[in-house]
């Protein structure tokens, strides 16, 4: 048995108790309708041998690498813009200065300085449950949005300047979101190990990573089944100016 306060528990599980009459009937009619699903789907097709989710997998992939050339493409046109507005524009230095000021609030623009880095991975393959606790639940071995999340709003919370995701600045308008075991970001698709780069002080960033609920959650698991959880140091890091679309298409006001 494993201590309740220090037992992780899988998101969302619950227990359901139903009379067993009205299982059975359940237990009944679900198969009905697998089997006739299947019938469906299969239209006389082998399941098991059917490629239509690779190809899916493999549309995804091409996706998400035209996705990074077409933003690549759209950084080096941005930034042959910027250098004719700046050219012909005739704006002061103290304009300029605080154009620039404003690119670098908006993350458009390249930061360099010291950071901490954190990777998150899921379980290994064979991952079972160090001794005290329960054994692990699918969901237990996986790495969810909400602890990608809550690593980027600690360090938001320690006073990051920037932060990247993988390869990716963050911007106001970015968002974190997790399909499956895949991680989904600004039109770009990645797989774990998942590493966040915050450039700001190392000491705010590391006391907030330390001061966060949500982590502090996330790092039962990893005691209890081996999630990856690593935070490096650096003296200096650049992390690169967002280059994708600013296209914003819904606002509310806040409060």
């Amino acid at each position: 048995m494993s201590n309740s306060a220090d037992s992780p528990r899988g998101p969302g599980r619950r227990i359901f108790r139903h009379p067993a009459r009205v299982l059975t009937a359940a237990v009944f009619a679900l198969a009905g309708l697998i089997f006739v699903t299947s019938a469906n789907t299969a239209k006389g097709t082998n399941l098991r041998t059917d490629s239509s989710l690779l190809k899916l997998s493999d549309l995804i992939q091409q996706r998400s690498g035209k996705n990074a050339q077409l933003e690549e493409t759209n950084g080096s046109v941005r930034e042959d813009i910027d250098a004719l507005v700046r050219r012909d524009h005739g704006a002061t230095e103290e304009e300029n200065a605080r154009l620039k000021k404003l690119e670098r609030a908006a993350g458009s623009d390249k930061l360099s300085g010291r950071a901490v880095s954190v990777t998150l991975d899921d379980a290994p393959p064979d991952a079972t449950a160090n001794p005290g606790y329960p054994d692990p639940q699918p969901n237990d071995l996986v790495i969810h949005q909400q602890d990608l999340q809550a690593v980027v709003n600690a360090l938001w919370r320690g006073g990051a300047q920037g932060i990247q995701v993988m390869d990716q600045r963050l911007i106001s308008t970015s968002a974190v979101r997790c399909v499956g075991n895949t991680l989904i970001l600004q039109g770009r698709v990645y797989s774990p190990p998942y590493k966040i780069t915050a450039v700001g002080d190392p000491a705010g960033l590391k006391r907030a990573l330390d001061d966060s609920p949500a982590i502090n959650n996330y790092l039962l698991y990893v005691k209890a089944y081996g999630l990856g959880w690593k935070v490096d140091e650096h003296r200096a890091v650049t992390l690169p100016g967002y280059s994708g679309t600013v296209e914003l298409h819904q606002a509310k006001p806040v409060g």
